[in-house]
């Protein structure tokens, strides 16, 4: 039974293990005291880490100039290596399966060079419907490039009539129906807008039953649910890292690339320096030789004051450890979800079209409104909530366990109780 009561929710913020973590953030001020910040699916916050690792590279760079390439604590000309077994552990793979660079786009379009080699006969591309739109954009661009017109190459999968979610038989039923024109499926790993954890391995295994490459787009999903991407055998991925990875608007990327194909040096690819093989890369000789791994799909020399705000979030993830951030993470969403159906009870008011199953959602939970949603969004707003309002008619928020505490779930709670139209 939940206990509906302020006091019960700092109890159980006295009982978190994780509870250290927030005070290694910078939280928005509102009227004097932190804001109730549910944003994090959107951006999140500043680690106090981050401006300490900023002024390190700056005295790098200040100290040695172009020497800081290989001199210092961390020289620049092997950053990447810095990042790759954390990141590592945030997606469940094998540390040369993965590397940080670009941002996401850059990295989706790179890599459908190698994993989207489409046919005359094989050419299809399987995506959910309403996905974020520099999916729809890039699947639409790279489908028009290779001579095909989207209508045809794009098949999209929408929720059944009178739901708000994919059901996973759907997904796999449409998979194996184009199984003789299937040449990739590049899903979500979260749904940005229902907030819906894909069922991946299950994805996974009908794309390549049915002969196809398996990517994902895990923006909505890299640091905030535990994912084994090695081991469910996905063939490539990408994600962001200003979302829960709190690494700065405009963050690095992360992409994953299966061993299989890391280390198959005549994969198609769009080569460049950095990718080249390192012990020969300043010999400055023709014929790329790309390095082992993800490392191999590098074009240009880390960003360096990019990577060093990712490392100090990257390094927090590490200490707090997936799965003990997925076990808080239940806990905040099955209570704010708690909360608002004891709202709901009396009048039924807030619809949460995030699924219900623990294993379907992540931190983030969405409110589809009436016409009062903008009206409702600006009261949160005023009241010293930072959520975020996504068209047409859904307030998203997330608790993210890293930071967020039950007694900012509670307060909003609250909020909305109160909310008269």
């Amino acid at each position: 039974m939940i206990k509906n009561t302020l006091s019960y929710a700092r109890e159980l913020d006295k009982q978190d293990p994780l509870k250290q973590f927030r005070s290694e953030f910078h939280f928005p001020q509102h009227q004097g005291s932190n804001c109730i910040y549910l944003c994090g699916n959107s951006l999140g916050l500043q680690p106090k880490g981050v401006g300490p690792a900023l002024q390190r590279e700056l005295e790098q760079w200040q100290t040695f100039g172009v020497e800081g390439h290989f001199k210092g604590e961390l020289p620049w000309m092997y950053y990447h290596k810095f990042l790759q077994e954390q990141s590592a552990h945030i997606v469940g793979a094998k540390t040369e399966e993965v590397v940080v660079m670009n941002t996401l786009t850059t990295n989706l379009h790179l890599l459908m060079v190698s994993f989207y080699r489409p046919t005359k006969e094989r050419y299809k591309i399987i995506m959910e419907a309403g996905a974020f739109p520099s999916d729809q954009y890039a699947m639409e661009s790279q489908v028009k490039f290779h001579g095909f017109h989207p209508d045809d190459a794009i098949i999209e999968i929408s929720p059944r009539a009178g739901e708000e979610v994919l059901r996973t038989e759907d997904i796999i039923k449409t998979i194996l129906e184009n199984k003789d024109s299937l040449a990739l499926v590049m899903f979500a790993g979260v749904n940005y807008y229902t907030g819906q954890f894909f069922d991946l391995s299950a994805i996974t295994q009908a794309g390549h039953e049915a002969g196809a490459k398996i990517g994902f787009d895990l923006a909505h999903a890299a640091g905030n649910l535990p994912l084994q991407l090695h081991d469910w055998g996905v063939d490539f991925a990408v994600w962001c890292s200003y979302k829960y990875l709190n690494s700065g608007p405009g963050g690095p990327s992360g992409l994953f690339i299966h061993e299989r194909h890391g280390e198959n040096p005549d994969l198609p690819r769009f080569a460049g320096w950095w990718g080249h093989h390192e012990e020969e890369r300043f010999q400055m000789k023709k014929g790329f030789i790309p390095m082992k791994g993800a490392a191999g799909w590098q074009l240009s020399n880390a960003q360096i004051f990019a990577m060093a705000p990712h490392k100090a979030s990257l390094d927090l993830f590490v200490k707090a450890g997936m799965e003990r951030l997925r076990k808080k993470s239940t806990l905040l969403t099955n209570y704010l979800i708690q909360l608002i159906d004891e709202i709901n009870e009396n009048s039924f008011r807030f619809n949460i079209i995030t699924p219900r199953e623990e294993k379907d959602r992540g931190a983030q939970l969405s409110i589809l409104t009436g016409k009062e949603g903008p009206a409702l969004f600006e009261y949160l707003t005023e009241n010293g909530v930072i959520a975020d309002w996504r068209e047409p008619n859904v307030i998203r928020v997330a608790p993210v366990p890293m930071y967020n505490s039950f007694e900012d779930v509670y307060k909003f709670a609250r909020l909305l109780e109160n909310y008269s139209e």
